[in-house]
């Protein structure tokens, strides 16, 4: 049955956070050397961070600058880690326009140095339960949906809606982190899920029923570079090499994404096999390289924020100046043409 798989899917989306130095990012290793620690989102078995953390790549690039990286493990979603940022037991992560622009309403101290224009914008949306009898986004009227607040899901709702003619209101939006949205999901606690990424296509893969994707409602919420503003003004030279470093790999994912799946496990529960490993191809293949921040992407920046601002998610809106940190202006001519060049 397709609830008791997604069960699985559920129970195995875990909070394991990885143990962390007490210390902030500042803190000298001097035993190797060492003077400063970027602390960087574990990136799973796929994708450019899994590849330069099996390579080394990224400890390679940064220790002329006395750096290297420690690998932490997080739950899914951007949101659900906004306190290791605030412990500064986290320092660098992938993320959105949408779950920064709810970070920063709540004060956390984090700015976004680079953005990557749309791609794969069919990995994420709402689904419904197959005995919803749900078919449209019209038919949420009434309905429970899960979405983490302030984020990625209840933009995609509240965007979905707005297309089609529905008011925000005349949907119930529960509000859920990704590990507790696909318990709820799997156990009929609600109709719909407004989800993305891996959990996403684990749930749609195990019989849920997809009614928009990020494509089809004319999501705006790109996908962003995310480091502890206290890092950035630190040390902008750290921050200028990893996104050099991340814009290499990138590139070698677009063209060659067969290298980027299934880094460190090629079986088991992480592996990805048949149909999905050949749309995690697809997508690789639609990579867009991370490139600092321009106008265009403050535009699509400015429709998450009045999405978020006109249905009350956030008090206040927000600017590209609060969200978008200034890296050009911190950097040597040498650093800022080597980013320059990777865009």
């Amino acid at each position: 049955m397709w609830r008791q798989a997604l069960m699985r899917i559920a129970l195995a989306i875990v909070p394991l956070v990885a143990g962390v130095a007490a210390c902030g990012s500042d803190t000298a290793d001097t035993s190797a050397g060492v003077s400063f620690v970027l602390k960087v989102a574990d990136p799973g078995n796929s994708g450019p961070l899994a590849v330069g953390k099996r390579d080394g790549t990224f400890d390679a690039a940064l220790a002329p600058l006395g750096a290297k990286i420690e690998w932490v493990t997080i739950t899914p979603g951007f949101s659900s880690n906004l306190k290791l940022f605030n412990t500064k037991e986290l320092d660098v992560s992938g993320a959105a326009f949408s779950p920064v622009v709810g970070a920063l309403s709540k004060d956390v101290g984090v700015r976004i140095v680079a953005v990557q224009d749309p791609a794969g914008k069919d990995q994420s949306g709402i689904i419904v339960t197959p005995e919803s009898g749900v078919h449209s986004v019209a038919d949420l009227v009434g309905r429970r949906v899960a979405v983490n607040p302030a984020a990625k899901g209840e933009y995609i709702l509240l965007k979905a809606l707005a297309q089609a003619g529905v008011p925000a209101g005349e949907v119930t939006r529960v509000p859920l982190q990704q590990k507790d949205a696909a318990s709820a999901f799997a156990t009929g606690k609600v109709d719909g899920w407004a989800s993305f990424l891996v959990p996403y296509q684990e749930a749609k893969a195990n019989g849920g029923v997809e009614i928009a994707t990020e494509k089809s409602i004319g999501s705006n919420d790109n996908t962003v570079v995310v480091f502890r503003t206290e890092v950035l003004d630190q040390r902008p030279d750290v921050a200028a090499k990893y996104l050099d470093v991340l814009q290499d790999l990138t590139a070698k994912q677009r063209a060659n994404p067969a290298d980027f799946e299934n880094v460190f496990e090629k079986t088991g529960p992480r592996a990805l096999s048949g149909a999905r490993l050949t749309d995690a191809y697809r997508v690789g293949g639609e990579a867009t390289v991370p490139h600092l921040p321009n106008e265009a992407d403050a535009a699509a920046l400015a429709d998450v924020v009045n999405t978020f601002f006109g249905n009350g998610v956030i008090s206040r809106k927000i600017t590209a100046a609060d969200i978008f940190y200034d890296l050009k202006s911190k950097l040597t001519p040498e650093q800022l043409a080597a980013i320059q060049a990777g865009s």
